[in-house]
């Protein structure tokens, strides 16, 4: 994979971008910060947040690059700045957890399985997202491929395209590059997925492995057989193959066999915008999201939208009805009608498993694999040694409490007793310890309950709502007023920042 500095991507769209209003009339990232060139010019002077927002906010959808008039590639720009962020320990953000923690169940040794017949040049790689939420159909197509590729192997794992687009250039390198060595050393030449990112990977990093889709295989082969259907549907392109005219027009061969007239929105093919998953951006901007949804609802007009990314289906489905383009070959009538079976998560997961059982039990293989391979770091002996320290600890104590009978003085009656010498004071030491009790980060279950064993239901009740009310007013004005800059220096998430931003502006309507 290229090296390259980021700041080589920023002086050629300096000098390179004319400034016209196409890419900013298109793009609600752009609008907000700026053309290309005003964003290239000013990152020397940004601060570090600023860097941060400009780099991980934008969708890496390509749009800008497809109405260019000058042919610059600003998303280029925006990747390679999230590479120095990575490498710089400062593009962490725990917004991300959950994508990447998908991916990583997705490398895992429980979700890979390898399978390679005798003689098998070329594999069907599905990706994540079709096998959980579809898993019959991923069977039904694979049965359908070996039609035309009877050696036909199959490959259960994840490209790694999230740790791509966030910037862990280290990470996906050596994850993408022994699933390809693996590959070519089992005799493997030639890739079919299913999933445009997948494509896109495999296209710009796949080396001597070549590439296709599965819709450009279907559409030159006989499709199963359905009863006829007709109307109207409209068609969505994924950003991450805009630049791929053949699987376009192999998507639309395949809808136009089927007995559907196309309706073109005003952006498809090579001007298609993002489904609003794209870069992983709607983590920490949702409204981005919201907006370009909003553009494929309103250009859909209320006709079924059919894509061929399960990402953007599931994306899509959520604002206005949109189907993946396997959902019409193999259930055309369901499809049109909405009720395709599409299954969602926890579900994905146990999908994923029983697909990967399928595979093993019914797809003969001269090779077989799971995948163990990981460039996570291990963890070091210090975090194991601390872990057993903190387990031991807690072991130490429950024998010290059980042994020297401290707990005897936890006992109902005794706390009764010790309080009683308070007289009228306790309710008031009591409301004050509940109420500091926020600010330092004290639990606050075990001071409730004893509340309610010193006080008794009603006054306990009473004492405790009234000193939680107090300590969190009281933590709300240490933070608003005395730690604000402090805490502004630990919280440098966009989202944080837009949450600040969206409170000062309404209020308690937040």
């Amino acid at each position: 994979m290229p090296q390259h500095d980021p700041t080589q991507w920023i002086q050629t769209i300096s000098e390179k971008c004319i400034e016209c209003p196409l890419c900013r009339k298109e793009c609600a990232y752009l609008q907000k910060y700026g053309t290309p060139k005003f964003i290239a010019d000013g990152y020397a002077a940004m601060d570090t947040s600023t860097r941060h927002e400009i780099a991980f906010e934008c969708g890496l959808c390509g749009l800008c690059a497809a109405v260019c008039p000058v042919g610059i590639y600003p998303e280029k720009m925006f990747m390679e700045m999230r590479q120095k962020a990575h490498k710089n320990g400062v593009g962490e953000f725990p917004e991300h957890a959950g994508i990447l923690n998908y991916e990583k169940r997705g490398i895992s040794r429980r979700y890979t399985w390898y399978a390679i017949p005798k003689n098998c040049d070329t594999i069907f790689f599905p990706g994540c997202t079709l096998p959980g939420t579809r898993p019959e159909k991923v069977k039904r197509l694979f049965v359908q491929l070996k039609e035309t590729i009877p050696n036909l192997g199959f490959v259960l794992d994840c490209c790694t395209k999230p740790s791509c687009d966030l910037g862990r250039e280290h990470f996906f390198q050596a994850m993408f590059d022994e699933l390809i060595t693996f590959l070519r050393n089992s005799g493997i030449r030639n890739v079919l997925v299913a999933c445009p990112n997948c494509y896109k990977i495999f296209h710009q990093h796949g080396q001597t492995l070549t590439v296709k889709t599965v819709y450009e295989v279907l559409s030159e082969s006989p499709l199963p057989e359905a009863a006829p259907i007709s109307g109207a549907v409209v068609i969505h392109d994924p950003c991450a193959i805009r630049f791929e005219p053949a699987v376009q027009q192999a998507a639309r061969k395949l809808i136009r066999s089927k007995g559907l007239t196309i309706i073109e929105m005003p952006h498809s093919g090579e001007q298609t915008v993002c489904c609003g998953e794209g870069g992983s951006v709607g983590m920490l901007c949702p409204e981005f999201t919201d907006h370009w949804r909003t553009i494929r609802k309103e250009e859909a007009g209320g006709q079924r939208i059919i894509t061929y990314c399960a990402g953007c289906a599931n994306s899509l489905n959520t604002v206005t009805p949109a189907s993946h383009i396997l959902d019409l070959i193999f259930e055309p009538d369901a499809t049109l009608s909405g009720k395709t079976k599409v299954s969602r998560a926890p579900i994905t997961y146990w999908n994923r498993i029983r697909l990967k059982n399928w595979a093993k039990q019914s797809i003969g293989s001269a090779i077989t694999r799971e995948r163990t391979f990981t460039a996570e770091k291990p963890v070091g002996r210090h975090q194991i040694l601390m872990k057993l320290a903190l387990f031991m600890l807690v072991i130490g104590a429950i024998i010290t409490t059980r042994a020297t009978g401290i707990m005897q003085y936890l006992e109902p009656a005794y706390l009764r007793g010790l309080i009683e010498g308070y007289g009228m004071l306790a309710p008031l030491i009591y409301m004050l310890f509940y109420s500091a009790a926020p600010a330092l980060f004290l639990p606050g279950l075990p001071i409730t309950l004893v509340g309610g064993i010193l006080f008794g239901p009603v006054w306990g009740v009473i004492y405790t709502i009234t000193s939680a009310t107090i300590g969190a007013c009281l933590a709300f004005l240490i933070s608003r007023y005395m730690a604000r800059a402090w805490i502004e220096q630990k919280l440098k998430s966009p989202r944080w920042k837009k949450l600040d931003e969206d409170v000062m502006q309404n209020g308690w309507k937040v």
